[in-house]
């Protein structure tokens, strides 16, 4: 298995964070050899002068956290993020929308900010924890036919995180070319890699030095 650290998008995204906050979460994901940082779209372009020249990447999330914006919102949302230096976009879907299984809805709003991402990584959460095994299945073929190239399995504020059970269970189901994000209360190590043993192949974390250090 690869360093658990290649695995992991170092998340902050509380609404009271600041420019201070950034810049460490910047060099920390820099010293430990993060794969990439997940923040707020405000921040993107300042992030993107501090990890000038490093292999870190830059992860933003579009109608984050409800999904509940307009999909000319969320595409506009998705087109100033690749601007300002985004490399990555975690995409909440339409989460009404899995509600009321309109998964064309779904299909429809990932096309419409895939092809803003002009090639860049679009991730669509899914929030698992609202959510039947049907309707997590629908939504996420729906995305993948969008264009997701991830399915992301929470935002942190939804009624839980991920667990053991959701990844197994998108495992069975996406294709292999399909990535697979754990995120939502993942605090320890041994769950990191409890996750990516059941078939994870991103982890995001707000916890990334405490995984790291065990």
């Amino acid at each position: 298995m690869a360093e658990l650290s290649a695995f992991i998008d170092s998340t902050l995204l509380r609404p009271n964070a600041t420019k201070e906050d950034i810049v460490k979460l910047c060099e920390e994901a820099k010293q430990y050899g993060l794969y990439s940082i997940c923040i707020q779209p405000c921040w993107v372009a300042q992030a993107a002068k501090l990890v000038q020249k490093s292999s870190l990447k830059i992860t933003t999330v579009v109608g984050f956290p409800l999904g509940a914006n307009k999909t000319t919102v969320k595409t506009l949302e998705a087109f100033e993020a690749i601007k300002d230096g985004a490399d990555e976009l975690d995409v909440v879907v339409p989460l009404w929308a899995v509600s009321t299984n309109q998964w064309a809805v779904i299909e429809e709003e990932l096309k419409a900010i895939c092809e803003v991402a002009n090639g860049k990584v679009v991730k669509a959460i899914i929030e698992t924890g609202y959510f039947s095994r049907i309707q997590i299945e629908k939504a996420s073929y729906a995305a993948i036919q969008g264009g997701a190239k991830f399915i992301k399995t929470s935002t942190g504020y939804g009624p839980r995180g991920v667990n053991i059970e959701d990844i197994h269970f998108l495992k069975s189901l996406l294709p292999p070319w399909i990535g697979i994000k754990a995120s939502g209360g993942i605090r320890s190590k041994q769950f990191a890699l409890d996750l990516i043993a059941a078939g994870a192949t991103r982890i995001g974390t707000s916890h990334a030095l405490a995984l790291l250090q065990g």
